[in-house]
């Protein structure tokens, strides 16, 4: 892999769609390997604009926009780290052989949409799910419920992220609270939404897999020790690594893993999120880029899974080694509010072992993720208390 000098005729250009928090640390990992990246995103200042070589604001789901843009930059890869976005424009502009799209074009298109990847893993390649349904209606949805999938079940939009939309119900008079918010909370309204039944799980887990070339030159497939988390509805609040779990659980997470990869294709990291109880796993869904509950990795793993995606879709080698146990904790706003400021940082970056991130983010929410706290530890248990403690030593306040 030759890799050219920034801003001059011969650079390697790398254009991010998407450029929040982890696009951000994506776009740091590229430059430290010497490409020149172009952050866009929908709203001015974004945490991977202020990184960048350039930054762009448009709508990602305009054709026109996009395609202008994408014929302006002249991008070698197009990296998507958000699911709002106009896949067919990708698939146009792969197809005309303008830019590669990371990791696949259909690997972005059946992801930005649950309906497309549970079809992809539980009716083409036959993977343990969930018991689901979809349901264009409200009407729909509470006869799907009806029909087998039941109380307590899930509801979300086919398209979101970050719990955007989601909702655990457990009765029939929830239904369309539950229609309502998913039909509103979507990145791009579908008119659609997924009923998903509760599975009886002992934990979850996300299973960071690589997909990268290897000594040979060849497509490998790579596994990061197991990553366990916690949500509050369907947003990652904390995470740790190594999750602890029976042999035979890891190898059927790598097994289910391997396949949803390698039917996506492409090069780089995917996030595959995972049910286990005992020695059983359920796929629940997978993300083509580095996965939130991963910012641990930046603590755990001598290469960070932001270091890993970039490696990869460049082409070039990766160590997925584990360097120690560590955990993240999530810092929220707190405030809605475009003038916050953080107080306690100087006590949460005296807790031992501890490290932040604060994302620069120009607008703040009660509930938007704002910063991470980072820890390690002897063990786990060591870990996860450290990165609590220093989250919540950090206090966002209105200035």
């Amino acid at each position: 892999m030759q890799i050219g000098t920034p801003l001059s005729p011969n650079a390697t250009r790398v254009m991010l769609l998407g450029s929040g928090e982890l696009g951000k640390e994506v776009i740091i990992a590229l430059q430290r390997l010497g490409v020149e990246v172009i952050a866009v995103d929908r709203y001015q200042n974004a945490p991977g604009h202020q990184v960048a070589h350039r930054a762009h604001v448009i709508d990602m789901t305009d054709d026109q926009a996009l395609r202008d843009l994408i014929v302006q930059e002249q991008p070698h890869l197009i990296v998507p780290e958000i699911e709002a976005l106009n896949t067919k424009t990708l698939a146009d502009i792969e197809a005309s052989g303008l830019a590669t799209v990371i990791p696949t074009v259909k690997a972005v298109q059946l992801t930005m949409n649950r309906e497309g990847i549970r079809r992809l893993a539980a009716e083409e390649l036959e993977l343990p799910t969930s018991p689901y349904a979809f349901a264009s209606s409200e009407a729909e949805l509470q006869a799907a419920i009806d029909a087998g999938i039941g109380y307590p079940c899930f509801i979300k939009p086919t398209m979101s992220s970050s719990g955007k939309g989601q909702s655990r119900i457990t009765q029939t008079s929830e239904v369309k609270t539950a229609w309502d918010y998913a039909a509103t909370g979507g990145r791009v309204n579908q008119g659609v939404v997924i009923v998903e039944g509760q599975i009886d799980f002992d934990y979850e887990i996300t299973l960071l897999t690589v997909r990268a070339r290897n000594a040979q030159g060849e497509i490998a497939t790579y596994f990061c020790e197991p990553i366990g988390h916690v949500q509050e509805k369907g947003d990652y609040v904390e995470s740790w690594q190594p999750q602890a779990m029976t042999v035979k659980a890891l190898e059927e997470s790598k097994r289910i893993a391997k396949a949803v990869t390698d039917s996506l294709g492409g090069l780089g990291l995917f996030g595959v999120e995972l049910f286990i109880k005992g020695d059983q796993v359920w796929f629940s869904e997978v993300s083509p880029r580095p996965h939130d509950t991963g910012m641990v990795t930046m603590a755990s793993q001598r290469f960070s899974e932001f270091d890993l995606h970039a490696r990869a879709i460049l082409g070039l080698p990766v160590d997925v080694s584990l360097r120690e146990a560590a955990a993240s904790a999530v810092i929220y706003g707190g405030h809605a509010s475009k003038q916050l400021a953080f107080d306690g940082v100087n006590e949460a970056l005296a807790v031992p072992n501890a490290d932040i991130r604060l994302f620069g983010k120009p607008e703040s929410f009660v509930k938007r993720r704002m910063g991470v706290a980072l820890a390690t530890g002897k063990d786990i248990a060591e870990a996860r208390a450290r990165a609590k403690l220093a989250a919540s030593l950090v206090k966002p306040k209105v200035v």
